[in-house]
């Protein structure tokens, strides 16, 4: 057991050492998706998803007063008008929008560099190939704005959607008790969204994607919120798409003990600071500075504004974890495929070569996630749960769609009519043959 310490005497956070004969069942225990489904919220959010689809825009005005502490009489009360976000740019701290501003310009310099191209080719018998590209046509944005604002998302999500090309964005964003942070809505008049409403919930996501009297359908919806958001994404899917479902923040750090602790204990602090069921954990080699950032994790945190929340976070998934060596990190974090990852080693390309899935990846020292967050440039809608097994950061290939294009000369037809042929009769499928042979031409057999 690292240094003689027993589970029970380490307070706010595990410290384990993978040399332990358990430490294979506990490092499962921690890295466990914490998406599970909850059966209460399931009903809950079915029965409102129900009640949007039938009553249309009562359903929201009636879900939006009772949650949110709202007494709108009519639902055009919750769209927030064009002469309102434009007043937003002019109420938020001028510091804070210069911020956005550039923030938004680095953003939209990565992004671009992401865009599809249709493209075609010609095969020798005259076929042409190719895929053709196009934008998503409307797309619902969901920002959060309950326990906390993000303006940073409004840009995250909207930037890639309108280099993608789409026609129309929707943006919804709860305002609990009428209130909602100006920042939020300067981001989303500095960014050009179309509509902003203040719904938040299942019920926002049911109006995206069912549409009420006033408040039409999208086809695509992005962007996180709670449990019930969570829970009425996934059951909304097929009828529009989804970015993903995202589950709490994430962050593993891989250090060689070269790092200043107390920049890695704040590192660790910058994600369980956004929930309870956040998580924060640590990977080195280096004995002595496990015990360091431990001892920075407990001086730093009494000063920390959100430190009841950060103290929960560590205490329910957190972890500080000494292993064998590099390689072992390397093989800790693919196996839990954390949304972001830093890299704060001395020689960090050499160990990015052996990670296969991380949604983000921070190089060096002085690579913050923070700045990913904020203004660095690529996302941070990033896959949690380890769904970056599989899945990747939002980005403009999501506002984009691909249609396959083919067209066929009369030889073309002949020569793939036979190798159709044959095979649709291999599948008992009749007019599938015949279809083919209709178009093959005698004098090219």
């Amino acid at each position: 057991m690292l240094w003689g310490l027993r589970m029970n005497q380490i307070d706010k956070i595990r410290v384990l050492d993978s040399n332990e004969s358990d430490f294979d069942d506990k490092f499962r225990q921690i890295s466990a998706s914490e998406m599970a489904v909850n059966d209460s919220v399931d009903s809950i959010v079915d029965e409102i998803i129900r009640a949007v689809r039938d009553d249309g825009d009562d359903a929201l005005l009636n879900y939006t007063n009772r949650f949110d502490g709202r007494n709108c009489r009519k639902v055009s009360d919750l769209l927030v008008s064009c002469d309102s976000l434009e007043k937003a740019k002019m109420e938020v701290d001028p510091n804070v929008f210069e911020a956005l501003k550039l923030a938004a310009k680095r953003i939209q310099a990565y992004h671009q560099r992401q865009v599809q191209e249709s493209w075609q080719y010609r095969e020798e018998d005259g076929n042409l190939l190719g895929q053709k590209i196009t934008a998503i046509e409307r797309v619902g944005v969901y920002v959060p704005g309950g326990k906390a604002s993000y303006p940073s998302s409004v840009l995250m999500n909207v930037i890639p959607a309108r280099i993608a090309g789409v026609d129309e964005i929707v943006m919804v964003v709860p305002a609990p008790n009428g209130e909602i942070n100006p920042s939020v809505l300067a981001a989303a008049a500095l960014v050009g969204v179309d509509e902003v409403w203040t719904i938040g919930g299942a019920q926002a996501v049911a109006g995206l994607a069912y549409g009420t009297q006033s408040l039409r359908r999208v086809d695509k919806i992005v962007g996180p919120g709670n449990i019930y958001v969570a829970s009425a994404k996934r059951k909304v899917f097929g009828k529009v798409g989804l970015d993903m479902v995202a589950g709490p923040s994430e962050i593993m750090i891989i250090c060689d003990g070269g790092t200043n602790p107390d920049w890695i204990a704040m590192d660790l602090f910058s994600q369980a600071e956004h929930d309870e069921n956040a998580q924060a954990v640590l990977l080195s080699w280096d004995e002595t500075f496990i015990k360091q950032v431990h001892a920075s994790v407990k001086k730093l945190l009494p000063d920390m504004e959100r430190k009841e929340i950060i103290e929960k976070s560590l205490f329910n998934r957190g972890a500080l974890i000494k292993v064998r060596d590099s390689d072992e990190a390397a093989a800790l974090c693919n196996q839990m495929a954390p949304e972001h990852l830093e890299l704060s080693v001395s020689e960090p390309e050499e160990l990015l070569l052996q990670i296969r899935h991380a949604g983000s990846i921070f190089l060096g020292r002085h690579s913050a996630e923070a700045l990913g967050d904020y203004c660095a440039g690529p996302n941070h809608v990033l896959p949690t749960s380890a769904t970056a097994r599989f899945s990747s950061p939002l980005g403009v290939y999501d506002f984009q769609k691909r249609s396959s294009v083919i067209s066929c000369t009369s030889k073309g037809a002949t020569s793939l009519g036979r190798v159709a042929s044959t095979l649709a009769r291999s599948e008992s499928l009749e007019a599938h043959a015949r279809s083919a042979e209709y178009r093959i031409e005698d004098k090219y057999y």
